[in-house]
C-alpha cells in the first residue's frame, strides 16, 4: 500500500495559510514617460487572447458562459444550471446514456424533511409490471443522482427493480451549502428518513429492499445498516469508502490541527486534494466527461466535511464485524481512491453469512462510469444477477 499515491492524505491534510511577510513591501517604480504613449497604443491595438472553450462544438457559447460563471454555493443556482444543462448531459457519448430501455418511468420530487431541509429525490421504475424489489441508492462525494447514476439506475430498473435516490443536503439539487457536511450522522439520518418513506409506500408493501452505496455512499449505506440492522434484505457496495489505510491517516498532531481549524473555519475550502476524476476514471474520454456533471462538488473539501469523513471511516473500520446483512462488494483491483484491501477486510470481518466479493483486474475506482464499456456492463450485470438471486428466494428476513 505504501507505493500508492496518498490520495486520502491529500484530502485530509489542512493547508495552513502562509506566514505574514517579514520584509518591507516592494513598490513598483513609476514607468518612464519616454515611449509610454506608443506602448499603450500598441497594447490597445492587440486584442486579448481568447480563452479556449471548455465544451466547444457541444455547448452554445452563451450557455457555457452562463454555466461556468454560476456560483453553486446554494441550491437555487444549482437547480437553474442543471435545468439549463440537462439536455446536454444526456447527449454525451457514454454507454450509460446510450442504452435504450423501454417501459421505464421516472419521477423527480422536492420535499422538506423533518429538519425543514428541501431534499431532491428521483426514482426509476418499470411501468408495465410490479417491481421485483426496491433499491435505495446512495451517491458518492463528488457525485449527484442526476448524471452517471441516472444511467446506472435506468439499467437496474430495466431488469425489473424500483431504484430510489436522493441528493444529500448540500449536494446536487438539495438545499444546503455546496459540499458541506456539518455532521455525517445527520446526513445518515436524513437518508434513513427518506428511504423509510419509500419503503412505507403501500405500493411497495412486501417488496424486498436493498441498500446501494458507491464510494462515500458505501459509508452512508453501512451507517444506515448500523442504524437499522434488521430492516434491509441486503446491500450492494461499490468501491465503498469504509476505511482509510493506516499509512495515510494524518498523524495525531496534524489531526488536532484539523480539528481546531474545523471549529474555527468549518465551511472554508482549505483542504487540498488531487483531481479525483483523474485517479478514479481509467478511460481518458470518460474522465473528461465528468465536467458535464456541472452541479457536482469539485472544489477543495471544506474543513468540517473532511473531518466528518475521516471520523466516519475510522468509526466504520472499528465496526466492520457488526456488518450482518447479505451483501455484494464490487471493487477495482487498481483503485487508488479507496484501497481494494479495504473491501477485502470488510468481506473477511463482516459477520454476514451471505457475502460476495467481486474484484475487477486492472479496474480503477469508478467501475460503473470510467472503465471500458464491457467492464461497466460486466459490473452492472453482476449487480443485477445478485439482486435476482436475493429478490426471488423465499426468506424470512425483513
Amino acid at each position: 500500500m505504501a507505493s500508492k499515491p496518498r490520495a486520502f492524505a491529500k484530502v485530509f491534510l489542512p493547508a495552513l495559510p502562509p506566514p505574514p511577510l517579514l520584509t518591507a513591501p516592494v513598490f513598483p517604480r513609476r514607468p518612464t514617460t519616454r515611449g509610454a504613449g506608443a506602448a499603450a497604443m500598441s497594447a490597445a491595438a492587440t486584442p486579448p487572447a481568447q480563452a479556449p472553450r471548455k465544451w466547444e462544438g457541444m455547448v452554445d457559447e452563451e450557455l457555457e458562459r452562463e454555466v461556468l460563471g454560476a456560483c453553486l454555493d446554494q441550491a437555487p443556482e444549482r437547480r437553474r444550471v442543471r435545468e439549463a444543462f440537462k439536455d446536454v448531459q444526456l447527449s454525451i457519448d457514454h454507454c450509460l446514456f446510450k442504452g435504450q430501455y423501454s417501459g421505464i418511468g421516472t419521477k423527480e420530487s422536492y420535499e422538506r424533511n423533518s429538519r425543514g431541509v428541501e431534499i431532491f429525490s428521483k426514482c426509476w421504475f418499470p411501468e408495465n409490471h410490479r417491481m421485483k424489489a426496491i433499491v435505495c441508492l446512495c451517491h458518492g462525494y463528488g457525485d449527484t443522482c442526476t448524471f452517471f447514476l441516472d444511467g446506472v439506475a435506468r439499467k437496474i430498473a430495466s431488469a425489473g427493480y424500483g431504484v430510489f435516490a436522493l441528493d444529500y443536503p448540500g449536494f446536487g439539487l438539495s438545499e444546503g451549502l455546496h459540499g458541506y457536511i456539518p455532521s455525517f450522522d445527520t446526513l445518515v439520518d436524513d437518508v434513513a428518513e427518506h428511504f423509510a418513506k419509500v419503503k412505507g409506500n403501500p405500493e411497495h408493501s412486501g417488496l424486498p429492499s436493498f441498500l446501494f452505496g458507491q464510494s462515500m455512499g458505501g459509508a452512508v449505506a453501512l451507517k444506515v445498516h448500523f442504524k437499522q440492522p434488521t430492516e434491509w434484505n441486503g446491500a450492494i457496495l461499490v468501491a465503498p469508502m469504509c476505511k482509510i489505510a493506516d499509512d495515510v491517516v494524518p498523524p495525531w498532531p496534524v489531526r488536532q490541527v484539523l480539528i481546531f481549524m474545523a471549529k474555527l473555519l468549518p465551511k472554508e475550502k482549505l483542504v487540498p486534494q488531487k483531481d479525483l476524476a483523474e485517479l478514479a476514471f481509467k478511460e481518458k474520454k470518460k474522465q473528461e466527461q465528468c465536467s458535464f456533471n456541472v452541479i457536482a462538488y469539485k472544489d477543495k473539501p471544506r474543513l468540517r466535511t473532511a473531518l466528518e469523513m475521516l471520523n466516519t471511516t475510522q468509526e466504520i473500520e472499528r465496526r466492520l464485524e457488526e456488518v450482518s446483512l447479505p451483501m455484494i462488494i464490487l471493487h477495482g483491483e487498481a483503485d487508488l481512491v479507496t484501497d481494494p484491501a479495504v473491501s477485502k477486510a470488510l468481506y473477511e470481518k463482516a459477520k454476514s453469512q451471505d457475502k460476495k466479493l467481486c474484484l475487477y483486474k486492472g479496474a480503477y475506482h469508478a467501475i460503473l462510469e470510467g472503465e471500458p464499456d464491457d467492464t461497466i456492463f460486466q459490473v452492472l450485470n453482476d449487480i443485477i444477477s445478485w439482486l435476482d438471486q436475493h429478490s426471488t428466494k423465499d426468506e424470512g428476513s425483513p
